[in-house]
């Protein structure tokens, strides 16, 4: 049976046209300097720490990177861990947040997750430490919905586990209430602001991105106050710098932030509302405060057979849908080597009903109306599962 065209797909990137990056591009023609931290690359970190610095008493500090894998997997290397130190992860994640972990010489726990907000939480990170030894958590700002720095800051502090947060889907939702606590971000042409690649890095600790910086120019010493003389290696880093091109795009994106971030939460706000009226409340939405600029839009359906469901009939109308982050992490984990798996049925669970639909600023009435439709008629014809005592309890 041939597959009828795509007519809403699941995500747009919005970027910014030639018009808005022909100024910026003209200042890179000027200067003549592409990258290696040029002046585009420095006005765009200090613009970023404004911003940050807007949500917070405390003083803030950005530094770029060429992607926000790099960021983690630099991030990681600066605590010093010993070689082979176990880190916690969240099972509902995408991959890149297991990769650089290992990448990073360290060894990958996945944990479960909080059965309302999907994420790993300070409790359930407790718990896995006490039962692995772990020595650092990467917490996923997942699906951009906001994880806690101030938690995560007294469970640091109480255990002396060292906390990463993995926000790469989260910018404009994830703010720094806690400046111990690293936090990495995505500017992927897919997020809500973009470089067309890149990523960044936000930390309370001048030395925790002099560090990022350092390593993501191969680890030579740039700092002419330091040990080493300026130019020598001080350690083994790689090429992670973004470059002016990268730059120039971020900063037309941040030229638009004030009014596509707002359209963003508008948006997800009038459909979610809408699915919910006509399918009289039956969906289950991640708990905590709408992401203010998300990128995605993902649902539990209520089971498996409900998801299939409306999956077919997405498809039979054109639509694009996505099983985000599926499969989970301790899933792949058999072809990446040393990853340690905890128990996550609540993950599990997750992962059995959720599906990810249709989510870009440019999306018609018609493309809305459509999503609308087909998940109401889908839906009404899949009956919820009725879940067991045991599922209640977990939950």
């Amino acid at each position: 049976m041939k597959t009828p065209p795509v007519r809403v797909p699941i995500m747009l990137p919005t970027v910014p046209d030639r018009a808005a990056l022909w100024p910026y591009l003209g200042r890179i023609d000027d200067a003549r300097h592409y990258t290696n931290f040029g002046p585009l690359n420095r006005e765009l970190e200090t613009r970023l720490e404004a911003l940050f610095q807007a949500h917070t008493t405390h003083h803030l500090h950005v530094k770029t990177v060429s992607s926000a894998t790099q960021g983690i997997e630099l991030v990681l290397s600066s605590l010093n861990l010993p070689p082979g130190s176990s880190v916690l992860v969240p099972a509902l994640t995408f991959v890149a947040t297991l990769t650089a972990v290992v990448r990073a010489g360290l060894v990958p726990v996945v944990v479960d997750i909080d059965p309302d907000s999907w994420l790993l939480t300070p409790v359930i990170a407790a718990a896995a430490v006490a039962a692995t030894g772990a020595r650092a958590v990467l917490a996923v700002a997942t699906f951009g919905h906001a994880q806690d720095t101030r938690a995560w800051s007294v469970f640091q502090k109480i255990s002396g586990v060292k906390v990463v947060i993995d926000a790469a889907g989260a910018f404009g939702t994830q703010w720094i209430d806690a400046p111990d606590i690293p936090v990495v971000f995505s500017m992927h042409a897919t997020k809500s602001l973009t470089a067309g690649e890149g990523g960044l890095v936000v930390s309370g600790k001048k030395a925790t991105t002099a560090r990022v910086t350092q390593l993501s120019n191969f680890g030579i010493n740039l700092e002419p106050n330091s040990m080493l003389p300026v130019g020598y290696l001080s350690s083994c880093g790689t090429n992670a710098k973004l470059s002016e091109f990268h730059a120039a795009v971020a900063l037309a994106s941040l030229d638009r932030w004030d009014a596509l971030a707002p359209a963003r939460h508008a948006l997800y706000l009038r459909n979610r509302a809408l699915l919910d009226s006509v399918t009289g409340g039956a969906l289950t939405w991640q708990a905590g405060a709408p992401p203010e600029a998300p990128t995605l839009f993902c649902v539990r359906t209520g089971s498996g057979a409900r998801r299939d469901a409306l999956e077919a009939a997405c498809v039979k109308q054109g639509i694009a849908t996505r099983r985000w982050y599926q499969p989970l992490l301790h899933q792949h984990a058999p072809n990446l080597g040393n990853v340690i798996r905890l128990p996550v049925p609540v993950a599990e669970q997750v992962a059995e009903d959720l599906i990810g639909l249709p989510f870009f600023l440019d999306m018609g009435e018609d493309q809305i109306a459509l999503l609308a439709e087909t998940v109401r008629t889908s839906l009404a014809v899949a009956p919820r599962r009725v879940r067991s005592r045991a599922e209640m309890k977990l939950a």
